[in-house]
């Protein structure tokens, strides 16, 4: 039996029909409305940040998406992979559209992927900040790793308390500085994070409460005085320093580390909700520096 989503007024009605199609065909089309409305009930685009740029924003005419490719950072790469899976639709957690664009070239390569986006009826959708003040979103799933007796976010949103940015989160039982970068490199696969150990600590001083924040979190975590350890991607040195000075150490992991892996487990709640819809994770995908 094959499902048929039909819109009834603004629902997405799954509907079982008949087929007489091999089992390769046997794969449900979602139309583009549906398919957004999923994404924005997994995270809703509410909590994202005033000064960021979500939602669906490349919409070619007439999409039905059977295929979905997510990535953390849209490249060239990427996009060459979605057109090479026939994917209908990219997930991109980073915005690919930020400041704007005043024209669409071949030239710079960022009006060049939104052309061929265009070109190939590829719709791009960016959850960023939503995904990362969301329940189960980024930073709850990059402090998955540790046995929590409280979480809360460190801006949380003025219409509920329970999300928003950052986290600010106490630990189950105490664990030293060693114990939560060990912690850390085996949930995000890492051989080495760099470590700043706060002023009068060291690696074997406990840690209770952690503040964390995926990505770029110096702006967000330099308000959060009350814990013992930071946890993010990047800082700049001087907020760094800020934060040794007051006897919090700070463990820095890189900017998308602390995000890239999230999308294996978002990929797995999509498949769930947006049922028969081919979901791929990028293998194009990866950060652009390196260790030599």
């Amino acid at each position: 039996m094959l499902h048929c989503f039909l819109r009834f007024g603004s629902r997405c009605v799954p509907q079982r029909i008949p087929s007489v199609y091999s089992t390769v065909h046997r794969r449900l089309k979602m139309d583009l409305p549906c398919f957004v409305k999923i994404m924005n009930q997994m995270a809703p685009l509410e909590v994202a940040e005033s000064w960021d740029n979500v939602g669906l924003l490349v919409e070619p005419s007439s999409v039905h998406v059977k295929t979905t490719l997510l990535t953390n950072d849209l490249t060239l790469e990427v996009v060459d992979e979605a057109i090479n899976l026939g994917a209908q639709m990219i997930i991109s957690y980073h915005p690919p559209i930020f400041a704007p664009l005043k024209a669409l070239r071949q030239a710079p390569w960022k009006e060049r992927i939104i052309v061929s986006c265009l070109e190939n009826k590829i719709a791009v959708y960016s959850p960023h900040t939503a995904w990362d003040g969301a329940i189960n979103g980024v930073n709850d799933w990059l402090l998955s790793c540790f046995q929590l007796s409280d979480s809360k976010p460190l801006c949380p949103s003025d219409t509920n308390p329970n999300v928003g940015c950052g986290r600010r989160v106490t630990l189950q039982n105490a664990l030293s500085v060693k114990e939560v970068t060990d912690c850390v490199k085996k949930h995000l696969q890492l051989n080495a994070v760099r470590l700043a150990l706060g002023k009068g600590k060291s690696l074997d001083s406990p840690v209770l409460r952690i503040g964390a924040c995926a990505g770029s979190g110096g702006s967000v975590l330099k308000k959060c005085e009350d814990v013992g350890l930071l946890l993010t991607g990047e800082m700049s040195h001087h907020e760094v320093l800020d934060a040794v000075q007051k006897g919090i150490s700070v463990v820095l992991c890189d900017h998308s580390h602390t995000e890239r892996g999230y999308l294996e487990c978002f990929a797995e709640r999509l498949r769930h909700e947006a049922e028969g819809v081919v979901v791929h994770v990028s293998k194009s995908d990866r950060g652009p520096l390196t260790v030599v």
